[in-house]
């Protein structure tokens, strides 16, 4: 029970109103961050990098070629708990704060309860779940195919091709729901002492009241971070942290 000295925490309020100005002076706020803070996310976004470059020399040399496609198209998901520390260092920068490496690290402990490490666990989990998931299709897919399925050359027959329509038509629909359940939770949880429950169900709110703005949010972290993610994911180093820093901002203005 809360005393006098310690009120619950005010229940997050959703705007209804966000706009593609909102978008654009967001994608600005996180350009702007990245230019004066760059050290933090070049860090974050070197992770990724590595983290991908990782997964696609495992898969080629493992010889699950079949699943290099799956996993890049996957790995996304786990990017707003890799922003974790890009919202921390946005939300000092704005409040003007001082920023050191041990606060911005120091995010993923939350308010010292672990809200933010139990969304990690969620997120993860959900990026194991659609690997499943795509192992499933691949392999359906691949046993129609019989011999010679197992080379990337099998994604350009007609069957390589019904694969990838079935699987992007699943990992979007995943992908959405994911999408709408994080983009809010984690920066409202790295900015309040709420539990996750209550960060999903407030970033769920905040997408279904602004369904088409968010949805062209979606689509542009989308494709911002596929065309990043072409050269060998090294524009990840870039895109990843201003979409992070820019995430931030559009938090700001989503919830009161």
């Amino acid at each position: 029970m809360a005393t006098l000295d310690q009120a619950p925490p005010a229940k997050p309020q959703v705007d209804t109103n966000l706009s593609l100005a909102d978008l654009k002076a967001a994608l600005s706020a996180g350009w702007g961050d990245f230019r004066s803070i760059p050290q933090y996310g070049l860090f974050f976004g070197g992770i990724y990098v590595l983290t991908g470059l990782a997964l696609g020399y495992l898969a080629l040399v493992g010889g699950y070629t079949s699943l290099l496609i799956p996993a890049t198209a996957g790995f996304p998901l786990v990017a707003p708990f890799v922003a974790v520390g890009l919202y921390e260092a946005s939300r000092r920068r704005e409040a003007g704060q001082p920023l050191s490496w041990r606060n911005v690290l120091g995010a993923l402990k939350g308010h010292g309860d672990d809200q933010i490490l139990s969304m990690g666990v969620i997120v993860f989990v959900a990026f194991g779940f659609w690997m499943i998931v795509a192992h499933a299709v691949v392999a359906i897919f691949m046993n129609e195919a019989g011999a010679g399925s197992e080379s990337l050359a099998f994604l350009t027959t007609q069957t390589g091709l019904t694969m990838l329509g079935v699987g992007s038509a699943i990992g979007a629909v995943m992908a959405f729901a994911f999408y709408a359940m994080t983009v809010i939770s984690l920066p409202l949880l790295v900015d309040r002492k709420v539990s996750f429950l209550t960060a999903i169900i407030a970033s769920f709110a905040v997408v279904r009241e602004n369904l088409f703005v968010m949805l062209v949010w979606a689509f542009a972290i989308a494709a911002l971070l596929f065309i990043a993610m072409i050269p060998a994911f090294l524009g990840l180093l870039v895109a990843l942290p201003v979409l992070g820093h820019a995430t931030w901002h559009l938090y700001r203005r989503a919830i009161s």
